[in-house]
């Protein structure tokens, strides 16, 4: 008995030509397309993303406070000086009843001094400000890497869902090969005589669908990459590719993530700032009842200079020079009770502050365990769909080859080519949720920027 063997089947078909096409693109567009890897785009978009070189602006004031926060220790020294040039003319009338008139008199008169002012006691208030103001700077810079947090997180979903996009392009093509095998079939068949035309007809209904699902695709993938354009700062190329597959990490822990958020979230770390710095304007505050002790310095100089003495005992030129050097104490006794008043602010601030952090501690526990219980379930999901899509596959080739030998129905293929569009459906969608559920726990622990 002769052996038959069978023909090749629609799938191994389409995954050569895939293969074929692919290497044709990439022969001819590998220098009309840059591909983009996601540490490229996160490293744009630490740079160039609009939102981050805002609050880098911002926190550069606070920086800036922080570097010349050394003067509160140092002495206030200033100098000033004048120079003038009166001109004097007198006239008038003496006793005996004869006028007369001086004649001109040029003087000049030069002043100057140097005052210190050195503050070395204020209730340790200097030593207060100096530390707020570095915890001002601190907690600028933990705002900027939490906007980064955010903005790398922006990226990764942005790009991931591109990828996402691209993988569900490639299983639209193969489901229209798959099409297009159903509606050769159909007309085979209803050219000798088997077939019906309504089989045909569906097969290039679904065929057109498909085509039009394809175009949509194409649309979604180009609008998709240009808002990752604008996410980094518009740096991009007009035409560039992305990665293929979405790495999922499927190791994470929430009991980790947990255990270390205290110290890694930057919301809740730039909170712990604000209370410290709450807790030095509490000490400004206090200060303000202390004593004020002063070291002052000071030295004069002044020159005068008359063109005409008026009697015989004045000086035509006077140059007198003076040093002095002291100390002086000032003590608050009464002053509308500011002092009071500052500092029952400063100790409502500190309560607030504390408050806030329990607040947002409890608001990101939640959002850790909802985000944990999402990407616990995409990754089961993603197990199930895995092997779906082979089952589904398999059933689609099955279905396809039976009835070619008249074995199925094409209400049985249809069926089968509709397990499997679903199927790609679920699967990519289930990776994509496993890559948001993992991004975001990230995001939340304060890992996900380096």
């Amino acid at each position: 008995m002769k052996k038959h063997h069978p023909r090749k089947n629609w799938f191994m078909r389409s995954i050569k030509n895939a293969l074929f096409l692919g290497i044709v693109c990439v022969a001819f567009n590998v220098r009309a397309q840059e591909v983009l890897t996601l540490e490229e785009a996160i490293q744009i978009a630490l740079q160039k993303n609009f939102d981050v070189r805002l609050l880098q602006n911002t926190a550069s004031t606070s920086l800036n406070d922080k570097r010349y926060s050394l003067g509160v220790f140092l002495p206030a020294i200033n100098a000033n000086g004048q120079i003038t040039n009166p001109t004097q003319v007198a006239s008038g009338v003496r006793f005996d009843g004869n006028p007369y008139e001086a004649p001109r008199s040029k003087n000049s008169n030069m002043n100057g001094a140097i005052q210190l002012n050195w503050t070395v006691f204020d209730g340790t208030k200097m030593f207060a400000t100096r530390k707020r103001l570095d915890e001002i700077a601190e907690q600028g810079e933990i705002n900027v890497k939490n906007q980064m947090m955010n903005s790398t997180a922006s990226v990764v979903n942005n790009y991931f869902n591109i990828v996402r996009q691209k993988q569900q392009l490639v299983a639209t093509a193969e489901l229209t090969s798959f099409s297009e095998e159903r509606l050769k079939l159909a007309d085979l068949k209803l050219q000798v005589g088997t077939g019906a035309k309504p089989e045909l007809l569906q097969a290039k209904l679904d065929l057109n669908q498909l085509r039009t699902a394809n175009l949509s695709q194409e649309t979604l993938l180009i609008q998709l990459k240009d808002q990752l354009r604008q996410l980094l700062g518009m740096e991009l190329p007009e035409n560039y590719e992305v990665a293929d597959t979405i790495p999922i990490n499927l190791t994470l822990s929430q009991d980790e993530i947990l255990a270390a958020i205290e110290n890694s979230n930057q919301t809740l770390l730039s909170i712990k700032k604000g209370i410290s710095i709450s807790d030095a304007a509490l000490w400004e505050a206090r200060a303000g009842r202390s004593p004020i002790i002063n070291l002052t310095s000071s030295f004069n100089y002044q020159k005068t200079e008359t063109g005409i003495s008026a009697t015989p005992s004045q000086d035509l030129s006077r140059l007198t020079k003076s040093y002095s050097y002291g100390i002086s104490a000032s003590l608050p006794i009464l002053n509308g009770l500011n002092v009071q008043r500052n500092v029952s602010a400063a100790r409502i601030n500190i309560a607030r502050q504390n408050l806030l952090y329990d607040q947002q501690k409890a608001v990101i526990t939640t959002a850790v365990k909802n985000a944990y219980t999402s990407y616990d379930n995409a990754k089961k999901i993603l197990l199930i769909e895995e092997e779906n899509i082979l089952l589904a596959k398999e059933n689609a080739n099955i279905a396809l080859e039976g009835s070619k030998r008249g074995l199925y129905t094409f209400i049985e293929v249809r069926t089968a080519q509709q397990s499997l569009a679903d199927g790609y459906n679920r699967l990519i969608a289930a990776r994509y949720n496993a890559k948001l559920a993992e991004t975001e726990l990230l995001r939340l622990q304060g890992e996900l920027v380096d």
